[in-house]
Formats: structure tokens, C-alpha cells, sequence
């Protein structure tokens, strides 16, 4: 990957247009209509420039196998768009868009000929697009091309804060017009006003099944803030300590499968953990199929983000599975990826009522205090292991300590001592 962030985010800008164009296009044409489908009041999808971006970040080393490029920008696309209906959800209580009289759906919000189509678009983007979309934009002045991305995060920024603000505070009455909160009239100026309604009647009109379903708001459905905290806290520190188990097992010998530099927390299996629990929250009580496969997808997108994140941040690979048998990259492995599916059946069927009473219990006697003191500690130690990577990986290149923070982290934290938390960094 060799865009600079400045390309990147004229990437960026340039799919969250050409995604808008092809929304609205269809909209447009199949209503008989103009459909403004963007999220946002611009004209913008920015899911497609998330996307764009993401992938041409992430999926850049799958550019020598055509089929397994397809295969990752499929998946990639497709996790995407099922966590953006998600959080969309779980914004106002209502679905966006509803794939459920498609064939080979999944949950309604992704199914398999989309799939396809995104797959094949991702493909397109990172073969031949993306360069030519660059070439473009470096004939531009470098003055004037920041100064242009600089106005449109800006606008983009408040564009969607504006929208957000808007769908937090419609509220549906029976199945008639959606009327606003009165707590909200009775604060908001005529301007604000104004530009909510604005935004409210394009949302109503791009989106008109957004009120065909109100979905219940028990606070049941919901995966609190601090639970979700303790879940990347356990799930963090018992999957350091299956991984270390697991080791011991398969190779004989014991070997630190710690994510940070203070104590047995894996990052990797903390996050998964939560995330996970919060992506499929609502869906916990679905068949055993359903969760296997939504495991297996997220799972492996998951890991093979992560090994790129990693690689790309601090130059390190931590895990490589090239000698197991259909891996893709050394990234991830399909034997691996039908764990995580297993692992999602196990720890919603069995696992998580253990947790959430365990949690409770956790919550209720000491309240939030332990939990900030808890979340407080662990963001201390990713930083200093993010400190600590980051010296390990430049002293590897003959770069020596410069800052005082950079002298304190090669004291502290040696290569001896780096190579004994991370063993298999190469």
C-alpha cells in the first residue's frame, strides 16, 4: 500500500460520491423520483468511501491471487454493510433497508448477489482505480488539493453530526408522520429547526420503509457500556490465557501470547469478544447455524484485519499460518476461521449467561468506580505497549532514542525483554 493519507482521503471522497451517485441513481430511477440516499445531506454515501478506503488499506497484499482479492472485498464489503445497518438500528430502534424477500440473506441487511456486486466493485477499485483516481489528483496543487479535503471533512463532519442528532430524536407516532420530541422544540431555534426538519423530510423521503418496522427499546435489547467494557477486559485476559494454554499443548513448550506489556491480556480476543457480543446482541437467541456462520465471517475478516493493522502500524507480523493448509496471506486459515464460528455458538449458548450474571454481580457491588479504575489501567498499558512496539520495531531499524520518552522506553523495555512478550514478532 503506497497511497499517502492525503490520497487516501481524496479516495475516500471520491467513492462516498461515486457511491451516492449509484444509490440515489437507483432510488431515483425505481421510485420515479429524486432520492437523495445519502446518510448525510451532501451529496455523499460514506459507508462507500469507508469501504473504498478500508479495503484498499487492508486488502492491498491479496493483489497477486484474483480469487482471493474477490473472496476478501466480498467479505470485507459485506461485514461492513451488516454493521452499518446495525449501528444504523440501533440509532433510532428501525431497520434502513431489508434485504429479507432476497434470496440467500442473511438477518435482512446483507445477502449474497450484493455480495457479489461489491466484490466485484472492490476489485475494479483496487486492480485499476485507485491508481488512476491518484494520477488524477496529484495534477492538482498540493495547497489546493489539502484545502479541499480540509472543507469537505469539515462539512462532512457537521453534515453528519446534523443527521445523527436528527435520527436520535425522531420518535414514531402509530404509523403516520414522525413528529419531533417536545423537549427538543422547546430548546432548539428556528434555524435548528429548520435544518432538522430539512434533514428529517429528506431521510423520510430517500428511506421510506425506515418506518415500516418499530422495534422495541427494553433496555434488555441493549449491551450496556460497562458490560461491554468488562467483556474486552475478561475476554482479553482468558484468551491470553487459552492461547498460552493452547501453545503449551501444541508445541510443548510455554510462551507469552500477551498482547500488551503489562500482564496476560490478548487485544485480539478482548475486542473480539465485545464486539462481537455487541454485533449480535439481538440475535444471541438465534439457531446455532446462524451464529456459526456469522462467527465464521466475522472471525476471519476480523483476524485479517488485525495482522494488516498490525503489520502496517508497527511493522511486526505477529501470527503466520502460511504452513497450515488454505490460509490466506499467513493471515488467517479456514481451520481457524470455523473456530470462530464454533467459538460464537459456544459463548452465546453457554458461555455468555455466566458472564452477564457475573458481570451484574461485578457491577452492582462495586458500581462504576472499578470499572473506570479497570478501563483507566488498560488504556495506560496499550499505550505504553503501543510506545514500546513502536521502539522495538525502529531500534530493529537502527534508529536511535532522540526524545526523552523514547530513552525511557528503550530502558524499561529492552529487545530482551520485547522478545519474551512477543515471541513470534517477526
Amino acid at each position: 500500500m503506497h497511497y499517502t493519507i492525503l490520497e487516501l482521503f481524496a479516495l475516500y471522497f471520491y467513492y462516498s460520491f461515486f457511491g451516492w451517485l449509484i444509490e440515489t441513481g437507483v432510488a431515483s430511477i425505481k421510485n420515479k423520483t429524486y432520492r437523495n440516499r445519502g446518510f448525510v445531506s451532501g451529496p455523499f454515501c460514506l459507508v462507500y468511501g469507508f469501504s473504498g478506503v478500508f479495503m484498499t488499506i487492508f486488502l492491498w497484499d491479496l493483489q497477486k491471487t484474483p480469487l482471493f482479492l474477490f473472496l476478501g472485498t466480498s467479505i470485507v464489503a459485506t461485514v461492513i454493510e451488516w454493521i452499518t445497518g446495525k449501528v444504523f438500528e440501533r440509532l433510532n430502534q428501525e431497520r434502513w433497508w431489508d434485504y429479507s424477500d432476497k434470496k440467500w440473506n442473511i438477518d435482512g441487511y446483507i445477502c449474497l448477489s450484493y455480495s457479489i456486486l461489491w466484490g466485484i466493485l472492490g476489485c475494479i477499485a483496487i486492480y485499476w482505480l485507485n491508481d488512476l483516481l491518484v494520477a488524477v489528483f496529484q495534477l492538482l496543487p498540493v495547497f489546493l488539493l489539502r484545502l479541499c479535503i480540509w472543507i469537505l471533512v469539515g462539512i462532512n463532519i457537521l453534515d453528519a453530526i446534523a443527521s445523527i442528532l436528527t435520527i436520535k430524536h425522531i420518535e414514531k407516532k402509530s404509523s403516520k408522520l414522525i413528529q419531533w420530541n417536545k423537549k427538543l422544540d422547546h430548546w432548539t431555534t428556528g434555524l435548528e429547526k429548520s435544518i432538522t426538519s430539512h434533514i428529517q423530510t429528506r431521510i423520510e423521503k430517500a428511506y421510506p420503509d425506515i418506518r415500516a418496522e418499530k422495534q422495541s427499546t427494553t433496555t434488555e435489547e441493549k449491551l450496556s457500556i460497562q458490560e461491554f467494557i468488562w467483556l474486552f477486559i475478561l475476554g482479553a485476559f482468558l484468551g491470553d490465557i487459552v492461547e498460552t494454554i493452547f501453545c503449551r499443548v501444541t508445541t510443548g513448550i510455554w510462551m507469552s501470547r500477551s498482547s500488551l506489556v503489562w500482564g496476560p491480556f490478548s487485544i485480539v480476543w478482548g475486542l473480539a469478544l465485545a464486539l462481537v457480543t455487541a454485533l449480535l446482541y439481538k440475535n444471541k437467541d438465534k439457531s446455532d447455524s446462524y451464529l456459526f456462520v456469522m462467527g465464521t465471517f466475522l472471525g476471519g475478516a476480523y483476524e485479517y484485519i488485525c495482522s494488516v493493522f498490525t503489520e502496517i502500524v508497527f511493522g511486526k507480523i505477529f501470527w503466520d499460518y502460511s504452513h497450515i493448509p488454505f490460509n490466506l496471506g499467513g493471515r488467517i486459515n479456514l481451520l481457524y476461521c470455523f473456530f470462530w464460528g464454533i467459538a460464537a455458538v459456544v459463548w452465546f449458548k453457554l458461555l455468555y449467561p455466566l458472564f452477564h450474571t457475573l458481570i451484574e454481580k461485578i457491577i452492582k457491588t462495586f458500581g462504576k468506580w472499578l470499572t473506570i479504575l479497570l478501563f483507566v489501567f488498560m488504556l495506560a498499558d496499550i499505550s505504553v505497549s503501543i510506545f514500546a512496539l513502536l521502539r522495538y520495531d525502529a531500534r530493529e531499524h537502527g534508529q536511535k532514542p532522540q526524545k526523552q520518552w523514547e530513552q525511557q522506553i528503550d530502558a524499561h523495555f529492552p529487545d530482551e525483554r520485547m522478545q519474551r512478550i512477543y515471541p513470534n514478532a517477526k
